[in-house]
């Protein structure tokens, strides 16, 4: 989450990359001014308190097994009620929100909101613990849809509490953290579960008991002075009167009522900045990408729980291996994330191609998902899956966020996850949805495979159209230079021949 986009100007990457997916999506801090040296005292207790605090209240070993639990003998519901009525919600709720809780976050400074994400983790587990019919896992998922919107609280946190120099640093170890904690979180659902056969009620209870330490630990966070869009970042000017970051955008302008703050500020200014952006190929492919394929993405996480209970529903826990996968696909998701930054080639030639690559081996991977019998063959497939999309996460966040103040980005990307969340709902209204098609898992996974090779034929064509018209401009500009060399030597070759008759 970041940026501002010079006009009609190509991209150059700044000489630092960062590669944090997003998610909750990593502003590019290059533009921001120096803090105030009281605001860097201390920061880096700060920042590991933050990284503390973001590692505990990822700890939630019962996740993993949300969906085996509601299908078995505790709570005996339904495939058909986990699929078409208490799913779908999560997608509704998190459409929702979203915006609210985005704005939120800013207004209020970052705190408040994930205070509420801390409230929202505990009213998910207690529902889960106490509910059994469906309106309290419908309610469950709303509170969930909660938590997965307040995520972009902690992400843009740690920006308004280190100085500039050290953002790259802060931004890597807080995602570190976050990651080292889902990774531990379902390591420790597996152990306990194949290892000691715990039941899934009893993991539930530990997860409930590391939220209620995580709403703690949230109670103790510094609460910072100013934030990106709606609180002024103070600074004291010679005649004594402080600036806001608009003011330093716009120094010209002058304080009036209502309607010209409004006019001119910060948030506006920047939604009106966002024409210059749509122009731009890198922005545009790379956004779509965002919006389409992280709405399949999704659709596909909320999914795959059901799917595997169809392909091996098995009575006995131990024999559920739902951790396992999860934590191997967050250690090679964060491996290929890590990989991505490696990768050098000329992005504004190649980037459909790769696109269109992934996406249709993405394609392939849902219908092996979907088609066979093996369970460890779709859990494969799902390791594959997730790690593909995180290798294109960070690539996308560098390409967006390269030459954007990180107030732009921040809304570009905001801006990405609400389209793909409407994406998503529409998606799931038509198939999903007991108002809707109402189908099982297996036709909405030949619906998603459907959905991901209609796009790998859209970027692949693009690709191709990309490729040639670069060779045409690249022939051209070789005849160009060609006739621009041989014309002086004709016209000398002309000279000659005057000469020698006139001789």
């Amino acid at each position: 989450m970041d940026p501002d986009c010079e006009k009609n100007e190509k991209l150059e990457p700044p000489e630092k990359e960062e590669h944090e997916p997003p998610v909750e999506e990593t502003p590019s801090p290059s533009e921001t001014p120096a803090a105030p040296p009281e605001e860097q005292k201390g920061w880096k207790f700060l920042l590991f308190y933050l990284c503390f605090y973001g590692f505990m209240t990822q700890l939630r070993p019962g996740e993993s097994f949300i969906t085996p639990f509601l299908l078995s003998l505790e709570r005996n519901f339904t495939k058909e009620q986990v699929t078409n009525e208490i799913t779908p919600v999560l997608s509704y709720s998190y459409m929702a929100v979203l915006v609210p809780v985005f704005l939120l976050t800013d207004y209020l400074r970052y705190k408040p909101v994930l205070i509420l994400q801390s409230l929202s983790h505990i009213s998910v587990w207690l529902l889960l613990i106490f509910g059994t019919d469906v309106i309290a896992m419908q309610f469950m998922e709303f509170f969930y849809g909660i938590t997965m919107a307040a995520r972009v609280a902690y992400s843009s946190y740690i920006f308004s509490l280190v100085s500039p120099s050290n953002y790259q640093r802060a931004a890597g170890y807080s995602r570190s953290a976050v990651l080292m904690g889902v990774f531990l979180s379902a390591v420790l659902g597996q152990i306990c579960v194949t290892a000691f056969d715990v039941p899934f009620l009893t993991l539930n209870y530990i997860s409930l008991g590391f939220m209620l330490f995580g709403l703690i630990l949230t109670l103790f966070l510094r609460r910072p002075k100013k934030s990106l869009f709606f609180n002024k970042n103070i600074s004291k000017q010679e005649n004594g009167i402080h600036q806001s970051e608009l003011q330093k955008m716009n120094p010209e302008a002058k304080v009036g009522g209502l309607c010209s703050r409004w006019k001119d500020s910060v948030f506006v200014r920047m939604i009106l900045e966002l024409k210059g952006t749509v122009h731009h190929p890198r922005l545009r492919i790379w956004s779509l990408w965002w919006i389409f394929n992280s709405a399949g993405y999704y659709l596909m996480l909320y999914y795959v729980q059901i799917l595997w209970n169809e392909i091996y529903p098995t009575t006995n826990n131990r024999k559920v291996y739902n951790g396992g996968v999860d934590a191997a696909s967050t250690l090679l998701g964060a491996m290929t994330s890590f990989a991505a930054g490696y990768v050098k080639i000329r992005w504004s030639l190649w980037s459909e191609l790769v696109i269109g690559v992934v996406t249709a081996f993405q394609a392939g991977l849902l219908m092996l998902m979907n088609t066979t019998s093996n369970i460890w063959v779709c859990y494969v497939a799902y390791v594959l899956f997730r790690s593909s999309y995180q290798f294109l996460v960070p690539i996308a966040i560098f390409q967006i966020a390269s030459s954007m103040s990180k107030e732009l980005c921040a809304l570009v990307f905001g801006i990405n996850t609400f389209f793909a969340t409407i994406l998503k709902t529409i998606i799931t209204i038509i198939i999903a949805d007991k108002r809707g098609l109402a189908l099982s898992v297996h036709p909405q996974f030949y619906v998603y495979f459907g959905y991901f090779t209609i796009l790998a034929v859209l970027y692949l064509s693009a690709a191709a159209w990309v490729i040639i018209r670069y060779k045409r401009e690249d022939h051209a500009e070789e005849n160009e230079q060609t006739k621009s060399k041989s014309t002086p030597e004709q016209k000398v070759e002309t000279d000659k021949s005057a000469v020698e008759s006139h001789a």
